[in-house]
């Protein structure tokens, strides 16, 4: 947990500045210290009840994840669903590709392609940025900052050789037990843009996903009151579901890494850490694939 914030279970210490003064709460350091919890101090927001502003919040959140990775998940079901189902083959004959290419005969389009993929992917990181400044937060406010950046990313590549040693073992394992597809990292040609936009797609991986599904949501659940293991398990099923799509053996490996990240973020109240680590990750994995595919004979292909 971070310094200075009261007690997850306490419900009145997760709501914003305006709010606590108004249920006769008087705020701590943490609520009114400058890109923390707070709301606009407007006419219609400063008396509101405590229940309104949950709803606000509770909406906003909904909308958040329907427009991105909540989405993501239910579609990645039916994915699993139509391979299990659909396709005759098993799971560990399909193929899942990660960053495909979308006209290969005509590599400046699929540059195109490929760039506004990344860009669109981050739109809903510009959502959360608009929704915690209208709370009178920041990406500061969950640990996205340059206040700490040395131990930020010594933290960040601990936790990339950990996590990421161990996922690539579990898919290993997962993929010899028919219980996944064989996830193709990239089909993109041998273009001079290749690796940089598979760079740029692990950075947006990692932008997107720990910014939403970690610090975001488990401070949102916090603000709600709810218990630290039952916001963590709730992001860790969240960031498995949005994986199914690779198979069970996806689902399971994403699932641990929410829980070893969300944990991580829980204690130390900073999210960038998450963001250097998955991305170095899926740039190991990326740029990994390109050089090993074919010529080892561990790596399914």
């Amino acid at each position: 947990m971070s310094s200075g914030t009261r007690a997850a279970g306490d419900p009145a210490s997760a709501l914003p500045g305006p709010v606590a003064e108004a249920a006769g709460v008087a705020p701590d350091a943490a609520t009114t210290a400058p890109g923390a919890v707070g709301l606009p101090p407007e006419p219609s927001t400063v008396g509101a009840s405590t229940s309104g502003w949950r709803r606000v919040l509770v909406a906003e959140v909904w909308l958040v994840f329907a427009l991105s990775l909540g989405a993501s998940g239910v579609s990645a079901l039916l994915d699993l669903i139509k391979d299990l189902t659909v396709h005759r083959a098993p799971l560990s004959s399909q193929h899942a590709v990660l960053n495909g290419s979308v006209t290969p005969d005509r590599p400046w389009l699929d540059l195109a392609f490929q760039l506004f993929g990344i860009a669109t992917g981050l739109v809903p990181v510009a959502l959360v940025v608009h929704f915690l400044h209208r709370s009178r937060e920041s990406l500061a406010t969950i640990g996205v900052d340059r206040t700490r950046l040395g131990r930020d990313t010594r933290l960040g590549v601990l936790l990339a050789g950990c996590v990421g040693g161990a996922g690539l073992a579990l898919y290993i394992g997962a993929h010899a037990a028919g219980a996944n597809l064989v996830v193709v990292p990239t089909t993109l040609g041998p273009h001079w843009w290749r690796v940089p936009v598979l760079l740029l797609s692990a950075a947006q991986n990692g932008i997107a996903e720990e910014v939403l599904v970690t610090g975001y949501l488990l401070r949102r659940l916090r603000q709600f009151g709810w218990g630290e293991n039952k916001a963590l398990a709730t992001s860790a099923l969240l960031r498995g579901s949005y994986h199914l799509y690779q198979g069970f053996g996806g689902f399971v490996g994403n699932f641990v890494m929410g829980l070893i990240f969300g944990r991580v973020y829980q204690r130390t109240g900073r999210a960038l850490p998450l963001v250097i680590a998955h991305t170095i990750m899926d740039s190991v994995t990326f740029l990994g694939y390109l050089w090993l595919a074919g010529k080892v004979s561990w790596l399914p292909t």
